[in-house]
């Protein structure tokens, strides 16, 4: 027979701006049941409902019941957002899908490396002078930033007026967190649907070896694979996955080793750890820290009772340090081998295509950072954003020490 939820289920206040996930009361729930009530809705705690729920197609994104919460029902981010290739299902986001898989390709991405290290190399050599550094400013925005415009063929004198828009789509996942966050947002929104259509006029007229030439062609060979719509829609998506998330786990990373600095020294004498370093990072400190579904229809998941409708939240952040999943999660350890996959790019026919240009974005600065400079040392306190969502530091005012072959400055 089906039950409901327990009514003694562990209840979490996500919404008070002193919650955090890494506070006790999260890992007491998580003891208790592998899901806790919240404001608005269930909150899964641990690895395997979680990692479970993700591929379960009987929940849906749903963009438009997202929007509807938060009181936007038309404009320029309700006319973005619901027609965005994750709130597709079926035979449409198989044949977005399809399309992006053939031009996001693991060969594109294998010869983006180099252009990667270059860029991580100048990025680092700014930071190399003992000094204090707003690190997110300096190296976690501009990397992604240069990765991303080199990706879908944007011109380099376009980078800084791309990355004022870039920055603020993430905000997408942090619309609770009230203030003038719509504003921004619709400020992005607009600013680079604009940008797309200029930059698809661009490449059909002078197609280079770029995604967004080989998504132009597509469009243009006339054949149903995509709309201009969706050819626009899919760009600016685009500059969603491949910037905002790696700025924030980049920044995120810098936080954990300045609370781990035996690790990074580690690191950087052993540069063979760096894979499983970045895996750590993601694991410990994700840049996703909670992902939505609604639930497409009525079901019954372990017991509970999920109706059609019901709003579910994937704790990222909790889930990967579940006991349960992971050999002392308590621990940040990059020697460690993990079996288990990061929750944070999702599951099943949803899985986040950029995953595999990240994981080398955020490898390639730690190698470079770690074999040239000693631990970060935090200046001044992190700024950070609402827990749920995409969430880094704003700010991070770091200091870097003596690396191996950097003597110690007076």
């Amino acid at each position: 027979m089906t039950t409901p939820a327990a009514p003694n289920v562990p209840f979490l206040d996500v919404l008070d701006p002193a919650f955090d996930f890494d506070a006790p009361e999260v890992y007491a729930a998580q003891a208790e049941s592998w899901y806790a009530d919240s404001p608005f809705g269930l909150l899964v705690l641990r690895y395997e409902e979680a990692s479970d729920l993700l591929r379960d197609r009987r929940l849906t994104h749903d963009g438009r019941r997202y929007l509807e919460m938060h009181g936007i029902t038309s404009g320029p981010i309700h006319d973005w957002f619901v027609p965005m290739i994750v709130n597709h299902d079926g035979d449409v986001h198989r044949r977005l899908r399809g399309l992006m898989n053939k031009a996001f390709t693991a060969r594109r991405i294998t010869r983006l490396r180099p252009f990667v290290r270059e860029r991580a190399e100048e990025l680092t050599d700014g930071l190399d002078d003992g000094g204090t550094h707003d690190f997110v400013a300096e190296f976690g925005i501009r990397l992604p930033l240069a990765v991303m415009c080199r990706l879908l063929g944007v011109r380099p004198e376009d980078y800084d007026l791309f990355g004022t828009w870039t920055a603020d789509l993430g905000l997408i996942f942090s619309l609770s967190g009230g203030g003038d966050v719509v504003a921004r947002l619709e400020r992005a929104v607009d600013g680079l649907n604009d940008y797309a259509d200029h930059l698809i006029d661009d490449k059909l007229v002078r197609p280079s070896d770029d995604l967004s030439s080989d998504l132009v062609a597509a469009y243009q060979a006339g054949d149903g694979q995509v709309s201009r719509e969706e050819l626009r829609n899919l760009l600016v998506t685009l500059v969603f996955a491949a910037h905002d998330t790696t700025r924030h786990q980049l920044a995120n990373a810098m936080v954990v080793f300045a609370r781990h600095p035996e690790q990074w020294v580690l690191l950087g004498r052993r540069p063979e750890l760096v894979s499983q370093a970045v895996e750590e990072v993601m694991r410990w400190q994700p840049s996703s820290t909670s992902i939505y579904r609604f639930a497409a229809e009525d079901f019954t998941y372990k017991g509970l009772a999920v109706e059609k409708g019901m709003y579910l939240t994937m704790c990222v952040k909790a889930a990967q340090r579940d006991p349960r999943a992971y050999k002392d999660a308590g621990r940040f350890d990059i020697t460690e081998v993990r079996e288990l996959p990061s929750l944070q790019f999702g599951g099943g026919p949803h899985h986040c295509l950029g995953a595999a240009l990240a994981r080398v974005e955020v490898g390639e600065a730690l190698s470079v950072l770690a074999a040239r400079l000693g631990p970060p040392s935090l200046m001044g306190p992190p700024a950070w954003p609402g827990p749920l969502g995409i969430q880094g530091p704003e700010t991070l005012p770091l200091r870097f020490g003596p690396g191996l072959t950097r003597p110690e400055r007076p």
